[in-house]
């Protein structure tokens, strides 16, 4: 099976019937193989394909080009297949991964409420320094996810999740300890960079376990709420936690619930088909005594110059080649700048004496509260949009077939909701104004945030699996091992948005004594009602976008050989067996 390089990783030309392919014979021929996979009438499913002399040369052959290999595959059909797992295990992938991100975002405005204690502590009075513990742990989202997705994509999602959760835990505590400002804050930062794994990879995970994509929408809504609804539980936490015992115990409590959470990921199986394949064929060489039973991912040389030339540089190539995701990546920053900026503007609205509300700060953090709300009501208006989808493409509705027509409409509605919250905040937010009218704002904020959000990243994960159309289900079925570019593309969205979310934040104080909180919430407004018509744009030319795209058309290529190589197994494996 010949390869060939492309910007994105390695292409696999087309299988062709030949006297070099054999199939791996059923127990009695090759022993130690399971009797199970081999039942009468199904296809064969620990297929082999002999590949001679036809290996690219930049992909490690460790000296043995003139060697035969026998390439093992993992259809959908086996029952080691992640598709295939058991509902109880699927759950087990779905709770460690909806954990990690709740912790990982809880953390990223942890300090929030309690910044007043922890500068009285250090003796710190800048403004723009009082913005650095959340703005640190971000920017470890800025690099860190264009690390960890890629990774993930290369040695496989469990060592990424459970070394950056355990490091991310440790460095909590570590928060707690600080003995200085600038440790609390380097500290922040390492909390941040390991923090950022779930966030690279959780979608990738959701995406191994679940071909069907009504399913895989579904867990990516859940996966939404938790990104959303642990920031906004922090500021409560933070608040009465600070002013009750001390700022330290604000970290403290948030490292020991992190660790009870760490035997979930410990127990997290292994997703990613490549390594579940490698591991596979490790098994059966110790089982046959055969060396030369391979998988496809172990031909491949995992060289210090193929990491950072092929697998580290994927994000940045699909940030500035593909317009779906560049522009996608600008619309979800600035929505997500927003989101950060008001852990600095309800601060400024809310709590102290120099506030319009002067509450204080356990009383402030519950003003969040509202936003985790319309988070989760916009997972139930997802659920119904699900519904009525699933509806539409059952009576094969043109429009349903459509990944902009899927997928998009919910932005449609998110993006002008999210714009007039702002609106309703800044201009209620006054003397004389009761409490509760710029508080419910953060009920429409939460919905909007949550519905543009769900709609945007599934539609980038959307075309990243499912580039040009919506592929007949026997196709859709068997391209586990190609929806892996994913994590790539939620890695470089992460960052994107991670470095709004840092510098929006830092101008906060700045921007609403200079303009007043009506104005400077007016502003931020007439910004994400403008971007706003990314999805709109993407309804009318989305399709043209990637059926003109170089990386969507490749992919394309790759699932036609797919299915052109499983019929061909499947008309070979009946003969065989």
């Amino acid at each position: 099976m010949a390869t060939t390089s492309t910007p994105y990783g390695d292409r696999r030309s087309s299988l062709r019937q030949s006297s070099s392919e054999t199939i791996i014979e059923p127990p009695s021929a090759v022993p130690g193989i399971e009797k199970q996979h081999y039942n009468e009438g199904n296809p064969l499913p620990n297929t082999v394909s002999t590949a001679k002399n036809n290996i690219n040369s930049n992909l490690d052959t460790t000296g043995e080009s003139n060697r035969s290999k026998q390439i093992i595959t993992l259809p959908l059909s086996d029952p080691e297949h992640p598709n295939n797992w058991s509902n109880t295990k699927k759950a087990l992938v779905l709770t460690s991964g909806i954990l990690t991100v709740i912790h990982s975002t809880l953390g990223s405005s942890l300090p929030s409420n309690a910044i007043q204690y922890i500068a009285a502590d250090f003796h710190v009075t800048s403004e723009i320094q009082l913005v650095l513990p959340i703005s640190c742990f971000l920017m470890g989202y800025v690099f860190a996810p264009t690390i960890c997705g890629p990774l993930s994509e290369n040695f496989g999602r469990k060592p990424v999740m459970l070394i950056s959760f355990i490091c991310f835990t440790l460095f909590t505590m570590a928060c707690a300890l600080a003995p200085t400002w600038a440790s609390l804050l380097f500290f922040r930062f390492l909390c941040g960079i390991f923090a950022s794994a779930p966030i690279a990879c959780v979608s990738g995970i959701y995406a191994d376990i679940n071909s069907d994509p009504r399913t895989r929408g579904r867990t990516m809504a859940f996966f939404m709420a938790a990104t959303t609804c642990g920031p906004v539980a922090a500021p409560p936490l933070s608040g009465f936690i600070s002013e009750n015992v001390t700022w330290r115990w604000v970290f403290g409590v948030a490292a020991i619930f992190a660790s009870t959470s760490l035997p979930f990921v410990i127990l997290l199986p292994e997703t990613y088909v490549p390594i579940l394949l490698s591991k596979r064929a490790a098994r059966l060489r110790k089982e046959t005594g055969n060396q030369n039973i391979t998988a496809q991912s172990d031909l491949q040389k995992k060289s210090f110059r193929y990491v950072m030339t092929v697998v580290m540089l994927r994000p940045f190539r699909m940030l500035f080649q593909e317009l779906i995701v560049s522009t996608t990546c600008m619309y979800l920053a600035l929505c997500y700048g927003i989101f950060y900026l008001y852990f600095e503007a309800y601060p400024i609205i809310f709590l102290g004496a120099d506030s319009v509300y002067k509450y204080s700060p356990g009383i402030a953090g519950l003003t969040f509260i509202p936003i985790g709300i319309g988070a989760i009501i916009a997972g139930g208006i997802f659920l119904l949009w699900d519904v009525f989808l699933a509806r539409a493409h059952e009576r094969k509705a043109a429009w349903s077939q459509r990944e902009e027509s899927r997928r998009l409409p919910l932005a449609l509605i998110g993006g002008p909701l999210y714009a007039l919250s702002i609106l309703w905040l800044g201009w209620s937010a006054r003397d004389g104004v009761f409490w509760l009218a710029p508080v419910a704002s953060g009920v429409t904020f939460g919905i909007g945030f949550m519905l543009i959000f769900m709609a945007m990243l599934n539609y980038l994960s959307g075309t990243s699996h499912n580039p040009i159309f919506r592929l007949p289900t026997p196709l859709t079925r068997t391209l586990d091992a190609y929806m892996t570019f994913a994590a790539s593309a939620q890695g470089i969205a992460s960052t994107c948005r991670s470095l709004l979310g840092v510098l929006l934040p830092l101008g906060a104080h700045n921007m609403f004594r200079t303009l007043g909180v009506a104005w400077a919430c007016s502003t931020l407004a007439f910004l994400a009602l403008a971007l706003g018509s990314v999805p709109f744009f993407f309804i009318k030319y989305g399709q043209k976008i990637r059926a003109n795209s170089k990386f969507c058309q490749e992919l394309k290529a790759l699932y036609e050989e797919e299915l052109e190589e499983k019929e061909r197994l499947e008309r070979r494996g009946p003969q065989n067996a």
